[in-house]
């Protein structure tokens, strides 16, 4: 048996992001007058669902999208990269404040340089 014990930084950045989640999902859900738009809702959520997050390139919205990350963590991210220049490997994000190895196990496989 493995127990995961977050800290509370981390809770607070994952309920930031389920909420983000959330909103998109009921945007994508409101029923629209043209289906065309709907269809467009429907392609982009999993076009984002499918397709790796650069860390050298990525928003902070776009970050925040990522589990366990949220505003505070995107924005050391990019303040991280900003300092020290595009990411070489993943893995030099566990470099960054609040991203160890728990949170980039979770992440790993949603990520590119």
């Amino acid at each position: 048996m493995v127990i995961i014990v977050y800290s509370r930084e981390e809770v607070i950045d994952f309920h930031k992001t389920k909420e983000i989640e959330e909103q998109v999902q009921e945007r994508c859900n409101q029923k629209d007058a043209e289906s065309l738009i709907n269809n467009a809702c429907i392609s982009t959520s999993s076009e984002v669902t499918n397709s790796k997050i650069s860390i050298n390139t990525a928003t902070k919205e776009e970050l925040m999208t990522l589990t366990g990350i949220g505003e505070s963590k995107a924005k050391d991210i990019i303040d991280y990269r900003e300092k020290n220049g595009p990411f070489k490997t993943i893995e030099e994000l566990m470099k960054v404040n609040g991203i160890g190895e728990n949170i980039f196990a979770q992440i790993k496989e949603n990520i590119t340089i």
